[in-house]
């Protein structure tokens, strides 16, 4: 599939959808991804329409009805669709954050010791995170990485939170094959 240029809109209101529908496997409503992005439902319903017609979402009629996201909204997304993601918990001020899911670490700045980041990619929203915060990521299936600083900044459209690593943990032990 070519890749698909969406507004940072769009982006927002796919990812919303995608997470939403992630969490409930059924089809989403308007109004709760409305309420998800901060936008008024009307604005939602244009949207979709828009989304529909690039084959990135699909309207589900009836009174359970809403939206799904089609294998093209995930593509456009970057977002690998997995049928059972492996569960990475998130702690954010010391509670595990329900529904949220680590997808994606990428340590930058490694090279420097007194600036070291990662970006923490989620499937879940990054609205309740602030600057400061504490969090901790992992264990990581494999490696068992615990990761664990503060919120350093966050991107809502894209889901990612930056933190300034406080300490990072991984059992020297063999990792399982």
């Amino acid at each position: 599939m070519s890749s698909i240029e969406l507004t940072s809109s769009q982006k927002t209101i796919l990812r919303a959808l995608v997470d939403l529908y992630t969490q409930r496997e059924e089809a989403v409503k308007g109004e709760d991804i409305a309420e998800e992005v901060d936008r008024n439902a009307g604005t939602i319903r244009n949207q979709m329409q828009s989304l529909k017609a690039l084959q990135l979402v699909e309207g589900v009629p009836g009174p359970k009805g809403g939206y799904k996201p089609t294998v093209n909204a995930y593509e456009a997304l970057e977002i690998q669709q997995l049928d059972t993601a492996a569960e990475i918990p998130v702690v954010h001020e010391g509670e595990e954050v329900e529904g949220a899911n680590v997808q994606e670490i990428n340590l930058t700045s490694v090279h420097h010791p007194e600036l070291c980041r990662a970006e923490i990619h989620l499937r879940g929203s990054v609205k309740g995170f602030h600057e400061g915060d504490e969090v901790v990521v992992g264990p990581t299936p494999l490696s068992k990485l615990v990761v664990a600083g503060t919120v350093d900044g966050k991107d809502d459209t894209s889901n990612i939170l930056i933190l300034k690593i406080d300490t990072m943990e991984a059992p020297a032990e063999e990792p399982a094959h």
